[in-house]
């Protein structure tokens, strides 16, 4: 049986009073681990309540980070209503900052569909003029990148390339969703190719159940909305070696079900995806919830990786891609 994103979490949201303690207790640190060698930058969190009752405040995520040994980690907003149940908006992120400016990294979202729509003989030089404006301010105030990005538009729509063009104007990496309904694409990802074509610059890194099912040569469009089962092979020609091979601003976010599954699935042919694109994946956990666990932690781990695939992949990317200084 293959889970939906929805179902994996609400099943984990269903656990029994006495694992949601332990849980709660490895969230907030209550076991000391060994120092790393080298400590992770997440591209990936969120705060807010995902779901009712289960909020992950400014100061658990820091726990969290506190516990893994993650030095930073990008707080990514989620406002477009197909996002998420409880919105999740950027000033959040920006208080987060302000109370942790050594530890929490603001991204800002905007949904495109909030300017001048598509097909209005000003649209195009009207809504990237209004979006550059309002991620220029994001940008005054800390934010390093613009994510999640995840609305209900296909992947190449106007109203997106409006958002792409903004985002390349100003600088900002776009970390976006991509499953069957939010920012969905076809087998292959040729919307995603028409983007990567049309902003070689701009740094795209691809996320979830769509993004990752593309690893394999055989995926179809119900593979977008659904996890594979682990473990299951992984057929050669999969769009995201051809397209990361072809498209040096194309990257690849390890975090949630999606990129943890595409790894663990096949575990010598993600070990040797990691190795070969080493330069354009980026550590994340996607930590939405109290009692949500991370495998990303013991399997790559498990990989038993180079020091140097691993010094890129936990931290290294994130610090070239976002500019960090200081990290």
């Amino acid at each position: 049986m293959k889970l939906t994103r929805r179902s994996f979490l609400a099943v984990a949201a269903l656990t029994s009073e006495t694992t949601n303690h332990l849980l709660n207790r490895e969230l907030l640190g209550a076991e000391p681990t060994l120092p790393r060698k080298i400590q992770y930058i997440d591209i990936h969190t969120h705060l807010g309540a995902f779901y009712h009752g289960r909020e992950l405040t400014a100061e658990l995520l820091v726990r969290f980070m506190d516990k893994h040994q993650v030095e930073r980690a990008c707080v990514l907003p989620l406002v477009s209503p197909e996002s998420a149940p409880i919105p999740q908006p950027v000033s959040t992120a920006l208080k987060a900052y302000q109370e942790f400016p050594e530890r929490i990294i603001p991204f800002c979202v905007v949904d495109p569909r909030a300017v001048t729509p598509s097909g209005q003989r000003t649209g195009h030089v009207a809504g990237v003029k209004g979006l550059i404006e309002i991620l220029k301010r994001y940008q005054d105030a800390g934010c390093k990148g613009l994510g999640e990005h995840k609305t209900g538009l296909h992947f190449d729509a106007p109203q997106q390339m409006y958002l792409y063009e903004a985002c390349d104007t100003v600088g900002f990496p776009i970390l976006f969703h991509l499953d069957d309904i939010r920012n969905p694409d076809t087998p292959g990802l040729p919307r995603l190719e028409v983007v990567l074509k049309a902003f070689p610059k701009l740094p795209l890194i691809g996320h979830a159940a769509g993004f990752w099912a593309s690893i394999s040569g055989d995926a179809t469009f119900e593979d977008f909305g659904r996890y594979p089962n682990v473990p299951s092979p992984v057929a050669p020609g999969g769009a995201l070696d051809r397209l990361m091979e072809k498209y040096p601003n194309l990257y690849g976010d390890l975090s949630e079900p999606g990129g943890e599954k595409a790894i663990a699935r096949d575990l010598k042919f993600g070990r040797e995806f990691i190795i070969r694109h080493a330069d354009q994946l980026l550590f994340g956990t996607d930590v939405l919830m109290p009692e949500q666990q991370i495998p990303q932690f013991a399997l790559l781990d498990s990989l038993k990786l180079p020091e140097d695939v691993q010094y890129k992949i936990y931290r290294g990317n994130a610090i070239k891609l976002l500019r960090l200084d200081g990290a």
